[in-house]
């Protein structure tokens, strides 16, 4: 069922649009080197051989699994042969170059620099980490995002009525089978026809020429957990995840999280939300918990799933026996309100800019004590404007390392006002 003209590419909107360069690439019949970085199942391979079967080039496959330098050489050196002899062109293909060593990156330079090959060069993991400079320069990089549930039912749809390359219609699917092997492909389409295909063959062995859930949960081994994406049940489980974080109670944060990543929810939404609570509900009560939510984050679009999993419920359980304080987010809420009331007044003379031509003349400056020359390293001095002088927005509790902030920030303030 691979697709094979650009047209019939699943998803990918934003490479497939008029005047893309990709689309410019394959209909132009231009040579240029590619880099595409993108989750498994999302076209990489068939991005690769649709450049070669629509512009009539020859297609030479490399695995960063099992060649060597020695193979890299050998195929840019038959396709620069190939091309001497005034034959066609070669795209050749590199899966998972991110395997290959910095030697065997280099070793693909020739290749591309002379444009004996248009590369075609696929990655699931950040490029810039993992490809050398060299090699990223040369080629442009293509941004391949997961497949939507709807373009991922799309393919299923299409497999099941292709006579030539799929089911035929010999197999009928139910809605509710369908939706769980959806959720289960997780925006890989390769995925979910190997499930679709298990299905169907499951049901088969039954004498039945449908797919039910049943049938469905059989074949793949997987029960099929109610979750849908887009209704209530995503907001309540979502809910129920971050008051379990939040209560400190880390065994139902982690069913919670199983329950989102059994169902196919997008591992980014889930660590963009583990990043918010960090701040809203620990804050400087563990100052570890941001950092260690932003690096799950991060290690997300490094890794991806399934092995991101882990670095999820690592910082779960980090963010859920935490100590707890909503200080921070009770200082900005505080702060904002007087803003929103209009508690704006101008700036300390002492403390505008003064350094443009002029600003002295103003007595911009002229007052301000350099909290470095102070003993303490501060000084007693307004900060804010008078309307909200003595506003205390932050109230840091003592649970956690924020009862030793909160001593701390205690002594400064009033230093700092005088008292």
């Amino acid at each position: 069922m691979r697709p094979r003209t650009l047209d019939e590419l699943v998803g990918q909107e934003q490479l497939r649009a008029p005047g893309s360069p990709l689309r410019r690439l394959v209909e132009g019949d231009q040579s240029m080197s590619l880099l595409l970085w993108g989750p498994p199942g999302t076209g990489k391979t068939t991005i690769a051989s649709i450049l070669s079967h629509q512009t009539g080039r020859r297609f030479v496959e490399v695995s960063a699994v099992s060649a060597g330098v020695k193979e890299v050489r050998a195929a840019i050196d038959a396709a620069r042969s190939e091309l001497v002899r005034g034959g066609e062109e070669t795209v050749l293909f590199v899966d998972e170059v991110h395997r290959f060593s910095k030697a065997q990156q280099d070793a693909l330079l020739p290749g591309v620099e002379n444009r004996w090959v248009t590369l075609v060069a696929a990655t699931t993991e950040n490029p810039f980490f993992s490809v050398i400079s060299p090699l990223l320069s040369r080629s442009l990089l293509l941004r391949l995002e997961s497949l939507g549930d709807d373009d991922v039912r799309g393919v299923m749809t299409a497999a099941l009525a292709d006579p030539e390359r799929g089911l035929g219609g010999r197999v009928a699917v139910d809605d509710d089978a369908l939706d769980h092997l959806v959720r289960l492909a997780g925006g890989d389409a390769r995925r979910s026809l190997t499930y679709l295909e298990a299905a169907a063959g499951a049901a088969t062995a039954r004498g039945s020429d449908r797919v039910d859930l049943e049938t469905a949960e059989t074949a793949v081994d997987r029960a099929a957990v109610r979750y849908d994406r887009q209704g209530d049940q995503h907001y309540d489980v979502t809910s129920a995840f971050i008051k379990s974080i939040r209560g400190s109670d880390a065994d139902a944060a982690m069913h919670y999280l199983a329950r989102m990543i059994e169902a196919g929810e997008d591992p980014r939404f889930i660590a963009r939300r583990l990043v918010i609570l960090a701040s809203e509900d620990v804050g400087l009560a563990d100052p570890t918990a941001l950092p260690t939510a932003v690096a799950a984050a991060q290690a997300v679009q490094l890794i991806g799933m399934p092995e991101a999993g882990l670095n999820l419920a690592h910082a779960v359980i980090a963010l859920a026996v935490a100590p707890k304080s909503n200080a921070v987010t009770t200082a900005l809420g505080a702060a904002s309100a007087d803003v929103r009331a209009g508690k704006v007044g101008p700036v300390p003379a002492h403390l505008r800019d003064a350094h443009y031509a002029g600003s002295k003349k103003l007595g911009h400056g002229s007052s301000y004590s350099y909290s470095h020359d102070a003993p303490y390293g501060i000084a007693e001095q307004q900060y804010a404007p008078d309307v909200v002088a003595d506003a205390a927005y932050y109230r840091p509790k003592e649970i956690g390392a924020e009862a030793a902030i909160k001593e701390r920030w205690e002594r400064v303030r009033r230093i700092i006002r005088g008292r």
